[in-house]
């Protein structure tokens, strides 16, 4: 089911349950970036985005905050001035 011309900023779900936010539409080239919740950038065109099944979803707010929840060492920081 096509639920018509994807808008800047908002959030959608495919039928594989993945989340994403488009975040830009470039009429010209026929083509609709988005960006996953786990950070992958991808591209579709018009005629893909027409035929896939996706659901509008509610704003999700800031969902970057659930990258606030790790700890420095995490992050694979080494801080070399430890002294033992």
């Amino acid at each position: 089911m096509a639920i018509g011309t994807p808008v800047v900023g908002s959030w959608y779900q495919g039928a594989d349950e993945l989340k994403f936010e488009v975040i830009a539409v470039n009429e010209d080239e026929g083509i609709i970036e988005i960006h996953y919740m786990d950070g992958e950038l991808d591209e579709v065109e018009f005629d893909v985005w027409s035929q896939m099944r996706v659901e509008h979803l509610p704003s999700l707010g800031d969902w970057g905050e659930v990258y606030d929840e790790f700890a420095q060492d995490d992050l694979d920081y080494t801080d070399f001035d430890l002294r033992s």
